[in-house]
């Protein structure tokens, strides 16, 4: 049987999850920002580099400014340290010199896993701190809300 909430229940409720989320990402942020290389790999540049591992093409810089919600400008500030810490390549189209490509070294590829894996036990850990209902539960809830949040 579904509860109902009033307007005033949903409000607070929300209020309390904005403040958990708040502090849920700015966690996970800064425990990402001192995993990633000793800080030489933003959170941004992490983002960027999980598009590219799960491609099989080489993305241009307007796509990547499109996936990263990004100028041009910025997607390219972006590229060009990954590039020089060699986790990113970039490449000319045959057809069009102008056009730039990038594409994910192995060398990026692993670094994307080995912070995946760390996030994994990471979460592990708290999935541990609840019970194997409300482990589900946590699940099936994020799995209800990620498109939403996917297409913001």
């Amino acid at each position: 049987m579904a509860i109902k909430i009033n307007n005033s229940d949903l409000r607070a409720g929300a209020e309390k999850l904005t403040d958990i989320f708040t502090q849920l990402q700015r966690g996970f942020v800064l425990y990402l920002s001192k995993e990633l290389t000793g800080g030489q790999v933003s959170f941004a540049q992490y983002l960027l580099l999980s598009i590219l591992d799960q491609l099989d093409d080489p993305l241009s810089m307007t796509k990547i400014a499109e996936r990263m919600k990004h100028t041009t400008a910025a997607a390219t500030g972006l590229v060009d340290r990954l590039e020089k810490l060699g986790y990113v390549r970039r490449q000319s189209t045959k057809e069009d010199r102008r056009k730039v490509l990038v594409q994910i070294t192995n060398k990026g590829t692993e670094l994307v896993k080995f912070v995946r894996e760390d996030m994994i036990v990471s979460v592990t850990g708290l999935m541990e701190q609840l019970t194997p209902g409300e482990q589900n539960s946590w699940v099936s809830i994020y799995e209800k809300i990620f498109p939403f949040c996917k297409d913001k």
